[in-house]
C-alpha cells in the first residue's frame, strides 16, 4: 500500500491546515480511512476517519467543531481541515487504512484495527 501525506508545516496558533492522504495499493470496496496524530512523549490518538462505503465520520471529541475530514473519490484522496488550530494540536499526522470496515462507525479508539499507515506529516502550532 503506499501513501502520499502532504499538508503538514508550521502554523501559529488560530491558523488552518489543510492535510492531504492519497491511499493506493489496496483491495476493498468497503474501507476506512483515519487521521491519527503523535505528540512527543505521548501515545497514538484517533483524530478523525471518514468510512468509503457512505462517507460517515467520526472525530475525536478534542477537534470536534475545528477539524473537517473529507473525500474526494476520483483522486482516492481524503483531507484534513484543521481550522482554529492550538499549541496542543502540535504532533506527528498520520494517515492509516482499515481495509475492512463495513458496520458502524469507523474507529478511532484501537489504532491496531487499522492495517496499513503512512509515513507521517509534521504539524506544529506555535507563535
Amino acid at each position: 500500500v503506499q501513501f502520499v501525506e502532504s499538508g503538514g508545516g508550521l502554523v501559529q496558533p488560530g491558523g488552518s491546515l489543510r492535510l492531504s492522504c492519497a491511499a493506493s495499493g489496496f483491495s476493498s470496496n468497503y474501507y476506512a480511512i483515519g487521521w491519527f496524530r503523535q505528540a512527543p512523549g505521548k501515545g497514538r490518538e484517533g483524530v478523525s476517519c471518514i468510512k468509503s462505503s457512505d462517507g460517515s465520520t467520526n472525530d475525536a471529541d478534542s477537534v470536534k467543531g475545528r477539524f473537517t475530514i473529507s473525500r474526494d473519490n476520483a483522486k482516492n484522496t481524503v483531507y484534513l481541515q484543521m481550522d482554529s488550530l492550538k499549541p496542543e494540536d502540535t504532533a506527528v499526522y498520520y494517515c492509516a487504512v482499515d481495509s475492512l470496515r463495513v458496520f458502524g462507525l469507523c474507529p478511532l479508539s484501537d489504532s491496531n484495527e487499522y492495517d496499513y499507515w503512512g509515513q507521517g506529516t509534521q504539524v506544529t502550532v506555535s507563535s
